[in-house]
């Protein structure tokens, strides 16, 4: 799809658009369709009253007299704050973006059908339990009463969409979309591939560390791929993570749970920051459910009844990515390379398994897509990209699709009250794969690991391997017993922010490419310094931004001479700097800009112009943050052949790409920001945008982004630090990735807990709760969470009542 048919779609969506984006009218049109949140409605499907009193920070905390309307009121409400985000998801994750935004996404659906997400979705509905359908289908009613009862948001109009009704269906379609956006190994298969293609083993394994020396590199030469070395255009996987957000398997997320033992109080704390692809709105609500055998608070995923993080009075949970390798790419051999009916089996032809798929394209004709499978899952070349579609066939297998639906898990969860029934409800979740923490009013804490992580034989899962051989098949999965898990641990705390989380004799493999251990280790060294620790105390180390890299860089940085006088300012910032990655720290943004431009050149010595910039930069290959550990430990070697440049006759050594990356960091912070160092500011430098999906994006005029965009605001932290802020290996410093929601737990008193998340509570256009947690997100900063009905009554801002329609008719 060309840029000028993108440009003519937007242009037929400007009136509408342009409209909400005028002073005074704007805001005139858009509170038209804000939900109802005074008074009362009746709603057909109700067995009785349920009052929805929503507090000072936007969030509704839900009274029903039973199971049914409570989550009957959930879907209303979720319908009410975030129909828009139901409807585009739905549409993404069954392939029908097209049908809203044109030719330009087919791709999109193209890459979503081929994995099958709904496909999986019908294949697990029998396995749902009676009682969680039952949950389901009274959600499913209350959005669907949503979708007639009130006005839809500004959004349908400006796209010309109209929601069809909201099914059970959709809501697991949603739990695989979770699991493919908190997934991703397969890139890290082709990226893998590729560099030892380009550069060979020490490379790739340099630039894509194992943190696991028990499983050690295995690269078959026939598992190499000839055709990858050359592919410039995975067209599929870019469109798809350029829509899903950042993809990245390796991090993001912390959560810890501190053993009464280390706190003021004697209970236990649980905290948990959530760290995610940002956008508008956000990926996560807020939500208070009390009713029938409810009685909770704590954080939603529109789409999904029930509390995905949260506490219910008794006990608390966190999570955060666990990043097991649950996907390999299988090389097949197929009976015709144009058009395939069969793949080979141990020395057997079998039939492929052929699903015909027909993707509705708004302003063109119907694209028909035909999904082929072999015994591993869907042959993936032709939705990769073009330049894959001459190379040997390849099929990917995902465990998720051998997974049981996770809303099992989510109700068992919800209802757990004790480290029993919390593993009961762990054990039946298979995917996606997680760290959770757990403390109880009892004063107990644990950590569990889950997920379904295959057990292979004849390789590791680090390329993609021979798939007619049956020399490289998964025999089983992990035991649930068996994956790591901890309870009243003798350390008094259980931490985990993506690390690696077993010893080297643990005899399975979970994962090859954990995230560098900074952040695990800041938040470490932190709870050990304290035995009275309270509230403020774990606030604080999220707001942590001190940079444990940054601490073992920057004396061989300030080791080099420097240059003119722009240089020796930039060194004499790196110098007095705190090694904070705070909004106002000038010495922050020079020792990024410099480790860039140090980074861009050791990978210029050893990979092509485009592969480089694919490592920094690209969509499905953006786990750039893997380096870190090898750039330190390079450091100490500074004749290393790493430092030199092939290009040039002389031999570089460490200290004179150092010398040289200053020049080039210098020369663009004096180009882009002016000559004086106080113009470098890190949060002039590293901002956030929470873009709309997808009117905020780069298509739409500037009015129409300022309208439905949030202001850009200065961030804290970067890509190592406890409060994340990630970024692109690039410049200017964007964030891209960051901390959606955060949670602290007073096991003691629950009521002293407290919480937030970003940007706000709703979609709609101007509405007051639509960016008002951002400043308090940002600067770390909480509002209660409140759980009693006393508490809620104190900050009640509005009551909305949903009538039953028989009742009244009496």
């Amino acid at each position: 799809m060309s840029a000028f048919s993108q440009v003519l779609r937007m242009l037929r969506m400007l009136p509408s658009a342009m409209a909400v984006a005028t002073p005074g009218l704007g805001p005139w049109l858009a509170r038209r369709r804000w939900p109802r949140a005074d008074g009362t409605l009746t709603l057909p499907g109700l067995h009785g009253q349920v009052e929805v009193v929503r507090d000072t920070w936007g969030v509704p905390h839900l009274y029903a007299q039973d199971d049914h309307d409570l989550f009957f009121a959930q879907g209303y409400v979720h319908g009410q704050d975030r129909m828009w985000q139901l409807e585009m998801g739905r549409r993404l994750v069954d392939g029908r973006l097209a049908s809203v935004l044109g030719p330009v996404v087919v791709p999109v659906d193209q890459m979503l059908l081929t994995l099958g997400l709904r496909h999986m979705a019908e294949k697990t509905w029998q396995q749902v339990d009676p009682e969680a359908r039952a949950i389901l289908e009274a959600y499913s009613a209350g959005i669907n009463a949503r979708i007639a009862a009130e006005p839809l948001p500004y959004e349908f109009t400006v796209m010309d969409v109209k929601p069809a009704p909201w099914t059970p269906m959709d809501t697991l379609v949603r739990g695989n979309l979770l699991a493919l956006m908190l997934g991703g190994n397969y890139r890290l298969e082709l990226l893998r591939a590729r560099l030892v293609e380009t550069a060979g083993e020490e490379v790739a394994n340099a630039l894509l560390p194992q943190n696991a020396p028990q499983t050690p590199l295995i690269v078959p030469k026939e598992a190499r791929l000839p055709g990858l070395k050359n592919v410039k255009n995975l067209s599929g996987l870019d469109s798809m993570d350029a829509v899903l957000g950042d993809p990245n398997i390796v991090s993001g997320s912390n959560n810890w749970v501190v053993h009464g033992q280390r706190t003021q109080s004697g209970r236990p704390l649980l905290a948990n920051d959530v760290h995610i692809g940002l956008g508008l709105p956000s990926t996560w609500y807020e939500n208070g459910l009390h009713g029938g055998r409810f009685n909770h608070v704590g954080f939603s995923l529109p789409g999904v009844p029930l509390l995905i993080i949260g506490h219910n009075g008794k006990i608390a949970w966190g999570m955060s990515n666990l990043g097991p390798d649950t996907q390999d790419f299988y090389i097949e051999k197929l009976d015709d390379p144009k058009a395939p009916k069969k793949y080979l089996f141990q020395g057997t032809w079998h039939d492929l398994d052929v699903r015909r798929e027909e993707i509705p394209v708004k302003g063109g004709k119907p694209v028909v897509l035909e999904v082929k499978s072999t015994r591993h899952g869907p042959l993936m070349n032709a939705v990769l990209g073009d330049e894959l579609k001459d190379a040997e066939p390849m099929s990917l297998r995902w465990a998720h699709g051998e997974c049981q639906p996770l809303i099992n898990s989510v109700l068992r969860l919800n209802l757990a009250t004790d480290w029993e029934s919390f593993r009961g409800a762990m054990k039946l979740w298979e995917s996606p794969g997680q760290n959770f923490v757990y403390a109880d009013t009892a004063g107990n804490i644990g950590y569990q690991s889950s997920g379904k992580i295959p057990i292979r034989q004849g390789h590791q899962g680090l390329v993609p391997m021979p798939g007619w051989t049956g020399e490289s098949e998964w025999t089983s999965f992990i035991p649930f017993e068996e994956l790591p898990a901890s309870f009243n641990p003798p350390a008094g705390y259980a931490a985990t922010a993506n690390n690696k989380i077993t010893s080297d004799d643990y005899p399975y493999l979970i994962a090859h490419n954990w995230f560098p251990g900074y952040r695990a280790k800041r938040i470490t060294d932190l709870i050990e310094a304290g035995t009275k620790h309270t509230v403020e105390d774990m606030r604080r180390i999220q707001a942590e931004t001190y940079s444990l890299p940054a601490e073992v860089l920057r004396p061989y940085f300030l080791s080099v001479a420097t240059g003119d006088a722009q240089q020796q300012q930039a060194v004499a910032a790196l110098q007095a700097w705190d090694l904070r990655f705070e909004p106002d720290r000038v010495g922050a943004t020079v020792f990024q800009a410099w480790y860039i431009e140090v980074l861009r050149k050791l990978l210029q010595h050893k990979l092509g112009p485009e592969l480089v910039q694919r490592y920094l930069l690209g969509q499905y290959e953006r786990h750039g943050s893997l380096h870190m550990p090898f750039v330190i430990g390079l450091m100490s070697q500074p004749e290393s052949p790493w430092w030199d440049d092939p290009k040039t006759p002389a031999k570089e050594t460490r200290d004179d790409i150092l010398r040289a990356a200053l020049a080039d960091a210098t020369a663009w912070l004096t180009k882009t920001y002016g000559p004086a160092p106080e113009g470098w500011a890190w949060g002039k430098v590293h901002t956030l945008t929470y873009v709309h999906q997808p009117l905020g994006g780069p298509a739409s005029p500037g009015p129409v982004r300022r309208a439905f965009n949030t202001r850009t605001v200065p961030a804290r932290g970067d890509n190592y630090s406890v409060d994340g802020a990630s970024f692109l290996w690039s410049h200017p410093f964007n964030v891209v990735h960051g901390t959606a929601l955060r949670m602290i737990v007073d096991l003691a008193d629950v009521s002293r807990s407290v919480s937030v998340h970003a940007p706000g509570q709703t979609e709609h256009l101007f509405h007051p709760h639509r960016d008002d947690l951002l400043d308090l997100s940002r600067e770390v900063k909480f509002h209660p969470m409140l759980f009693t009905r006393d508490a809620v009554e104190q900050h009640r801002k509005a009551t909305l009542t949903l009538a039953p329609a028989v009742a009244l008719a009496k």
